[in-house]
Parts: structure tokens; sequence; C-alpha cells
């Protein structure tokens, strides 16, 4: 499988996106943490153009013993990728609506080597 140049790792920080074109798939490479992260350009709602929403932390609710809610604050290991269109949102981890492990977005292996970042298409 053909590997597609991204980028220099060091040009990339947390958070920072990229958007590549090989043949007719437009795909966003990302960097949370220190991991990269590929997914077709493409929101399996409506089409929209997902890998231009915001790079958001899951919020995460807690619940007293009784199952009510006693707060909400976001999640320090865990991100979310929201669609500008109409806010679905996905793991980057997974590519999964959190809702719907069914409902996913197209993702596709990266690889670093000699401190470039490449996605396999």
């Amino acid at each position: 499988m053909p590997e597609v140049f991204v980028e220099n790792v060091d040009a990339m920080q947390h958070g920072d996106r990229r958007l590549i074109t090989n043949g007719r798939l437009e795909i966003g490479v990302f960097r949370v943490g220190d991991a990269f992260h590929a997914f077709l350009n493409s929101c399996p709602h409506q089409g929209g153009p997902v890998c231009q929403g915001k790079i958001m932390p899951k919020v995460e609710e807690f619940l007293s013993e009784r199952k009510e809610s006693v707060g909400m604050d976001f999640s320090k290991e865990e991100f979310h990728l929201v669609c500008p269109w109409h806010g679905y949102e996905f793991r980057f981890a997974t590519g999964a609506h959190p809702g719907s492990e069914q409902t996913r977005i197209r993702r596709f292996e990266t690889k670093v080597a000699g401190g470039k970042v490449y996605v396999i298409v």
C-alpha cells in the first residue's frame, strides 16, 4: 500500500491538523498528544467536512451512588473530533461515534519514520 508524506513530526504539535489529497481522497491528519490519526474528510451523517471540525476533550459526567449528576469535566486522555456541520462527535482512538460504535469515520493507518509522518492509503 502506498505511503503518502504528510509533514515532518516536529512541525506538528498537539491539536494540529493537515489536510492532504490523494487522488479523489481528502484525508485529515491530526496530532493528538504524541499520536497521529488520519480520517477521510467525510462525515457519515451527511458527508460534511468532518476533518475541518473542532478537536475537543471528551465531556465526562460524574454520578453519585444514586446515579445523580454531581458535575462534569473534560477528559485529560480522550479527545473527539466534532463535525462542523451538525456536531457529530468521533473518538480519535477508534473513529467511532461515542453513542454508536457502528457510526464511524473511515480511518487510515499512519506511520512515523525518519522524523516524517505518512498516511497509508
